[in-house]
């Protein structure tokens, strides 16, 4: 079995399609590895590749002019980085860039654009799951606006850990700074609080989540709304899949065995 067939099943958007159009896809589909901090496409720039995450997670993020950028969704095995590709635009809307290593399936742009608009299964998915981004990237951009630190950062860890292998992180506070658009004193403030509630464990340029069930009920409530909207895919598609992480982490060795 091609390492390509075994990575299919472990991304939920591709998983959720009937398999006779999986297998229609698949000979434009390529297993890639994602490294962390490497930007995927620009905002702006012609979008050439979309990118569904097996165990990688991307953060899709919008530039500042002084160079910074600031996190407005985040995408892991649920969904596809690059959703603009079938909506009739040449170009992204967002940058894309890596936030935790792994492996990916990679298609063209172009594509997926073509087959949104002649395989009705694929537009039907990608309109669902797309309803779903956006409300991801509404719910952060009021989470910037009105939340404290301290529950933007429980909502960000969490968010990024639904979509991991594993509770470690290697990621620096000046990183995560950025991602919520605030001081990085403001993230050292917030990780240490974190820290005395027994919640996480951080050290330089490490973070290792010790209450997965303590930051959710320390998030805002900016979770839980993006949460119900990607829960939505599951009850209201009964072919959408439910992976764990533990699964996830099989199909990563398992595909890195038979490239």
């Amino acid at each position: 079995m091609s390492a390509l067939r075994q990575a299919l099943p472990y991304n939920h958007f591709l998983a959720s399609l009937p398999p006779e159009v999986a297998d229609l896809l698949q000979p434009w589909i390529e297993v890639v590895d994602l490294t962390t901090g490497v930007m995927l496409y620009d905002a702006g720039s012609v979008l050439r590749y979309v990118y569904f995450p097996v165990t990688s997670v991307i953060s899709l993020v919008s530039p500042l002019q002084d160079g910074a950028y600031a996190e407005v969704a985040v995408v892991g095995r649920e969904g596809v980085a690059g959703v603009c590709a079938f909506m009739g635009g040449t170009t992204a809307l967002s940058s894309a860039l890596v936030q935790r290593p792994g492996s990916a399936l990679r298609m063209r742009a172009r594509d997926i654009a073509h087959f949104a608009r002649n395989v009705e299964p694929v537009m039907r998915q990608l309109l669902r799951y797309t309803q779903a981004l956006f409300t991801h990237m509404a719910q952060t951009s009021a989470c910037h606006r009105h939340h404290a630190v301290v529950p933007q950062l429980c909502r960000w860890l969490r968010q990024h850990l639904d979509r991991q292998v594993g509770n470690d992180m290697e990621i620096t506070q000046e990183r995560i700074a950025g991602m919520l658009g605030v001081r990085r004193e403001a993230v050292t403030l917030a990780a240490q609080q974190l820290q005395r509630k027994g919640l996480v464990h951080y050290s330089r340029g490490y973070l290792r989540v010790l209450d997965r069930h303590g930051l959710e009920q320390h998030s805002c409530e900016c979770y839980s709304v993006v949460q119900r909207a990607y829960e939505q895919l599951l009850t209201g598609s009964p072919v959408w899949p439910r992976q764990s992480g533990a699964s996830a982490a099989a199909c990563t060795v398992e595909c890195r065995q038979t490239a």
